[in-house]
């Protein structure tokens, strides 16, 4: 089977992982990655990024000229890409630029105009319900009529997809795995030390951005009726909301336990979450419905969520989106905003620690069998051969 795969995403080489391992899996696959040749991502990466191409046995990444270098539904591809198509000839392809993706469209029509009988599918993160008007709606029938299989990062995707009246085959996964020989368990003494943290305190720990949606003000409050209890709280991260939360915690007489990192490399992130006895992910929904569009975010995934697990930390979120989903009963949840609920979660983790542990377990087990790139990869490929 000869797989190709076009997106943005991919111009990162740790997200190709998924994939390179999928390649593995059998040695009549090959698997070809198209990148656009220049990418310019935004928000904390102000780069332009141009990416090489690079292979691994049967798996390659081939960057091909495109048009937008900043727009997800505006990329498509130069005649590069009619050159590759003809030479590689796929039995799938998939891109993953959502419903109403150029680049979609795009391949639909070389797919048909040269003969190549691909199974078409795309993926999408989209979990907000939407209308469209012409000609993005007609975009989207154009891509969806002619779509033979979808993979969704969320179920509200899926639900959203299906009231749209696609009733082909959908699965649910996220687009990206987690790499368990970086996320594992592992002794965090030396951060702990360097961090000033004593053996006892109870380390609470959130990663990501420091924005409105993600919760952060109900984290301070939760933490604040902990009482005496003995922990510290580690936010790592950035964002407009950094300066408030510190003057926050200030008033809130949280300053002595409160450590707060900037962004780290994603190689030495799974150090600091060793060194969590919790990760809390407190999303907030931010959206409001104006007829039939929604405007505003609710949570996709929340990678880092399974980053923990795969770390055996103790895993509590909101149950904003995707969040319970991904969590399960592998961890703890409670109602967004619910600065009440939550640090009756935290003091359930902190005043038994046998119980934290067994939901670290529990997380652990949850991640490998079904979040780890190879599991991933597995079960894409099933889904693939399905179709």
């Amino acid at each position: 089977m000869k797989i190709l795969v076009v997106s943005h995403s991919y111009i990162v080489k740790l997200n190709c992982e998924k994939f390179r391992l999928l390649a593995q899996l059998d040695p009549s696959l090959e698997v070809t990655i198209v990148v656009p040749k220049k990418w310019r991502p935004g928000g904390v990466m102000k780069d332009t990024i141009y990416p090489e191409g690079w292979q691994d046995g049967n798996f390659r990444v081939v960057p091909i000229a495109n048009f937008s270098e900043n727009n997800q539904g505006a990329l498509c591809f130069g005649l590069e890409l009619v050159g590759l198509l003809k030479t590689f000839r796929p039995d799938v392809i998939q891109v993953e630029q959502g419903s109403k993706s150029l680049a979609y469209a795009q391949l639909i029509t070389l797919n048909k105009l040269l003969g190549l009988k691909a199974k078409m599918l795309f993926f999408t993160w989209w979990n907000l319900p939407y209308s469209l008007k012409f000609p993005f709606s007609a975009l989207e029938n154009y891509n969806l009529k002619n779509t033979n299989g979808i993979v969704v990062g969320n179920k509200a995707g899926f639900e959203i997809l299906r009231d749209k009246g696609y009733d082909r085959p959908m699965e649910i996964m996220p687009q990206l795995g987690v790499d368990e020989t970086l996320f594992k368990p592992q002794d965090s003494t030396k951060i702990r030390t360097q961090l000033g943290i004593l053996d006892h305190e109870f380390v609470i720990g959130f990663v990501g951005r420091f924005v409105p949606e993600k919760g952060l003000h109900t984290l301070l409050k939760a933490v604040a009726k902990l009482g005496n209890r003995s922990f510290k709280l580690l936010l790592l991260g950035r964002g407009e909301l950094k300066d408030e939360l510190l003057k926050m915690a200030q008033e809130m007489g949280l300053g002595d336990r409160l450590i707060q990192l900037d962004s780290v490399k994603h190689d030495e992130v799974a150090q600091y979450i060793s060194a969590m006895n919790t990760l809390v992910l407190p999303s907030e929904t931010t959206y409001q419905f104006k007829t039939l569009t929604a405007i505003g975010w609710k949570e996709q995934f929340g990678h880092v969520l399974i980053e923990a697990m795969a770390a055996q930390v103790p895993v509590v979120g909101s149950d904003s989106g995707e969040i319970p989903n991904v969590i399960s009963d592998a961890g703890l949840v409670f109602p967004e905003g619910d600065a009440e609920a939550l640090s009756n979660r935290l003091a359930q983790l902190i005043d038994d620690r046998s119980f934290a542990d067994n939901i670290g377990r529990s997380g652990y087990q949850r991640c490998i069998a079904n979040y780890t790139n190879t599991a991933l990869a597995k079960d894409l490929l099933a889904f693939y051969r399905s179709l």
